[in-house]
């Protein structure tokens, strides 16, 4: 009886290894040849940060040089979705279609109340957060109880200080979460803030504002600080007697610009460069915060997302520097900051399309 694998030729089995062998060495080489093309391809050297309008809270978007991205806050729910729809414009402008990291500072509704609104749409790698809720308040624990259930079953981190969020192309820190703060920063050597002596005696705070998280982003030789709503006792406990933060280039004025928060001893230890106040028409914005950060030494600019409407011209920046000016016709202009890791770095208004630079110093 004969075997049908008889009637093959032998070449036939001595040329398939041959064969194998040869796609093989053509896989590895386009494997290869794309990888090296990928080297070659030069690195975007961009830190993106938008300061979205969402009328007197939160939402501030990070895009790293890499396309990794973090958002802090989420805005207000309600308001048919316009908070997230806001967000979702800057991440297309910035090219991305989902957010690595949603960090909410805490449970107030102005920073996590869009959030819910905003995931049923946008895909969310992980979520940061402080942990519990700390605020006996019927609002809160209400916005918390949200909070958990949208996010169920998603992954979730609680961050403390000292913490670091991974997104490739910058590092993050965490200063300050649930009432505590870090005591020094790696790479920053803490100094005496010679600015704690004259600082006054500010009130204990029992609300969430307190125990919100604070980050500072580093992106070579460009530094960013955002401490959401942390008011003033909290101020001066991760900045005296010792400031462990360094100087900063750009900075997110605290708590909107209430006069809560802003203390002078850390507004003018950190010594910003350029300030963005991302207050509303009628909320923060207040003329002692505002005259804190304006008269601290080395300010370049304080831009504001709105006029503060309850301060008068003189606590207000000129019009060139505010995105949602009294008056306009429509609301959600927002700021676009361009840094490059040499420390220099740009900020547009969208509303006039006028950039601003400030050069490396």
């Amino acid at each position: 009886m004969l075997i049908a694998s008889q009637f093959r030729p032998q070449s036939t089995f001595r040329s398939f290894p041959a064969l194998l062998l040869s796609l093989c060495a053509l896989a590895l080489l386009f494997t290869a040849t794309q990888a090296a093309s990928a080297q070659a391809a030069p690195a975007s050297d961009q830190l993106l940060i938008y300061s979205i309008d969402v009328e007197g809270g939160q939402a501030t978007l990070l895009v790293s040089p890499s396309g990794a991205s973090l958002l802090v806050d989420s805005g207000w729910p309600g308001n048919n979705g316009r908070d997230a729809a806001r967000i979702q414009a800057a991440m297309k402008d910035a090219g991305i279609k989902r957010i690595d990291h949603l960090l909410t500072t805490h449970y107030h509704r102005d920073h996590v109340g869009g959030l819910p609104q905003l995931i049923s749409k946008t895909p969310v790698g992980e979520f940061l957060d402080h942990g519990l809720n700390r605020e006996d308040s019927s609002v809160t624990r209400q916005d918390f109880a949200a909070y958990l259930k949208a996010i169920q079953g998603k992954r979730r981190r609680i961050i403390h200080p000292g913490d670091s969020i991974s997104i490739p192309g910058i590092a993050t820190i965490v200063l300050a979460a649930d009432g505590k703060h870090i005591a020094t920063v790696p790479g920053i050597q803490p100094v005496p803030n010679a600015w704690c002596a004259a600082e006054h005696p500010w009130p204990d705070d029992p609300t969430e504002n307190a125990r919100s998280v604070g980050i500072l982003v580093t992106f070579g030789k460009f530094r960013f600080l955002d401490l959401g709503d942390l008011t003033g006792a909290k101020e001066l406990a991760l900045s005296c007697p010792n400031n462990p933060i360094g100087t900063v280039d750009l900075y997110l004025v605290t708590h909107h610009g209430m006069n809560l928060s802003n203390s002078r001893a850390i507004v003018d230890a950190i010594h910003p460069r350029v300030a963005i106040m991302n207050n509303g028409t009628h909320k923060a914005g207040s003329p002692e915060a505002w005259q804190t950060v304006h008269d601290s030494t080395g300010l370049e600019d304080l831009w504001q997302l709105h006029t503060a409407e309850g301060s008068d011209d003189a606590h207000n920046s000129p019009e060139p520097l505010i995105a949602n000016p009294k008056g306009t016709a429509a609301d959600g202009a927002y700021f676009k900051v361009v840094a490059s890791s040499s420390g220099a770095f740009s900020v547009t208004n969208t509303r006039t399309g006028q950039t601003k630079e400030y050069t490396r110093k």
